[in-house]
């Protein structure tokens, strides 16, 4: 009942919030609070059963719910959490609490309606966490995409109705290959054992079924596109540029990791035998990933619009290691998953703030920024540092663990995924440069961080320090997770 009581929070809370602003813009952000506080709490609650995990079958998972939901097809309300969506959640609710405080002066129209969709946006995304029916899976899929769609076209900015709609026709495309390939996943296992089910415990049991690499093929696009790998990322520097702050942190932090847990907890497991056939070219998504959208990143005048295919590159590492087939690649790609969603957040935040002082994300119009407001600029060099993969900060440790593991599979693949870290290095440093040094290019003064502001980056800071520096903390989280995953598709070193 846990995990479907916190859905309900926040569920509720955005209702209230909304309700709430009809008697001031206040009420509503306290609401939404509230909600996250509440919610917080709850999950906070299921942590000693979740760090106590065996990792033996039938033992790894917290806050079982299941309820017959459409028996006729085999479908139930089937909630459970266990090491990875139990860290998942909590960078959920983290990134929620920032979304309210980088909103706070922002959004000012239609506040209500926003938090609404706010929350509504999050519990979709903890839905998607935790969900072991395939048709629930799928139903909070499309839950979040609603919400995100509404956050995007009404509060972005100049160009927000083209950016939402192609965030939600990419999505929505690739989601509908995902039910196809679940609804034949289900029919191929009825036909072999007369039980019609979707429950994902139940189809893990089953053999390999005939055409297994197209209905892979299915799920790993709509997971690829949320990802975003290349080519199908083209909606998402769009849809950062165009969304207001709290979206972008949103699309960042949270909703690109859904498609990284969707091939960690789907993709390799359902299809064990189609996916180490494709593992060669994912590998090679994950590496043109890498070094195209650092190289993209370098191009940019626009802050936001570098940040974004900075994620393209980063989030490759991901799916690298995923496919590289040994538990140290994939515990990288799980710390990966984590340091990006707060270091990019913590980017976009910063953008959003200079957008608000100074009207513009070019940085081009930018410079000086270091002697007039020079608190902001450390706060951003931290930030930009962590994105870059300095040691001590949670992106080192993840992408070490990514490379350690891809070169134990591949020497190649290993070495020009290295290369984007090279190519990180130069982007990010000359993002520091040009926004923040050079010729000052403001008439008016910058202002310093706030306390609201400073409590936002001091969160973030002390989670990126965190795992950076007892990054054991998380992967004894995930190791019950892990090991579960091995007991149920062998992993094992694989040739390229």
């Amino acid at each position: 009942m846990t995990l479907a009581l916190i859905i309900a929070i926040l569920l509720v809370g955005g209702a209230c919030a909304a309700w709430s602003a009809r008697s001031s813009a206040g009420q509503a952000r306290a609401v939404t609070l509230l909600a996250l506080g509440a919610a917080t709490i709850t999950t906070v609650s299921l942590l000693p059963a979740t760090v106590a995990l065996t990792g033996l079958p039938g033992a790894d998972w917290v806050g079982v719910l299941r309820l017959d939901w459409i028996h006729h097809f085999g479908i139930s309300f089937h909630l459970a959490a266990d090491g990875l969506s139990m860290m998942l959640i909590l960078l959920t609710l983290l990134l929620g609490f920032v979304c309210v405080l980088v909103s706070w002066t922002e959004i000012t129209e239609r506040v209500g309606f926003f938090h609404l969709n706010l929350l509504w946006t999050l519990a979709g995304v903890i839905g998607v966490f935790c969900a072991l029916d395939l048709f629930l899976f799928f139903v909070f899929w499309e839950v979040m995409l609603v919400p995100m769609y509404f956050l995007i076209s009404i509060w972005g900015h100049e160009k927000r109705a083209y950016a939402a709609m192609k965030f939600f026709i990419f999505t929505q495309a690739s989601s509908l290959l995902m039910l196809i390939s679940m609804i034949a996943l289900v029919m191929l296992h009825y036909r072999a054992t007369g039980t019609l089910t979707f429950d994902y415990l139940d189809l893990l049991q089953a053999q390999p079924a005939p055409g297994s690499f197209w209905l892979m093929a299915g799920f790993f696009i709509a997971f690829a596109v949320k990802l975003p790998t290349v080519p199908w990322h083209t909606w998402l520097p769009d849809a950062h540029t165009q969304a207001p702050t709290a979206g972008s942190v949103i699309l960042a932090g949270v909703l690109l990791k859904t498609g990284a847990y969707g091939l960690i907890r789907f993709v390799v497991p359902l299809f064990p035998d189609a996916a180490l056939a494709f593992t060669p070219w994912a590998m090679l998504l994950g590496v043109v990933g890498i070094l195209y959208g650092a190289l993209m990143a370098f191009a940019q005048d626009d802050f936001k619009r570098l940040v974004a295919y900075s994620s393209v590159s980063h989030m490759g590492f991901v799916l690298v290691g995923v496919f590289a087939w040994n538990q140290v690649a994939l515990n990288g790609a799980i710390m990966q998953m984590l340091a990006h969603g707060i270091s990019t957040s913590a980017l976009f935040a910063m953008a959003g703030l200079l957008q608000h002082r100074l009207h513009t994300r070019d940085m081009r119009a930018m410079g000086g920024i270091w002697t007039r407001a020079p608190r902001l600029a450390a706060i951003a060099l931290f930030f930009v540092v962590a994105s870059v993969g300095m040691p001590g900060l949670g992106n080192f440790v993840g992408e070490f663990l990514v490379l350690w593991g891809t070169f134990q599979h591949s020497v190649l693949f290993a070495m020009l995924a290295g290369l984007g870290l090279v190519y990180g290095a130069v982007y990010s440093l000359l993002l520091v440069q040009r926004a923040f040094h050079g010729p000052d290019a403001q008439a008016p003064a910058v202002a310093e961080l706030d306390v609201r502001e400073l409590s936002i980056f001091a969160l973030l800071a002390i989670a990126i320090l965190w795992l950076g520096l007892y990054p054991g903390t998380f992967l004894h989280l995930a190791e019950p997770s892990l090991a579960w995953l091995d007991s149920q598709v062998a992993f094992r070193a694989a040739e390229p």
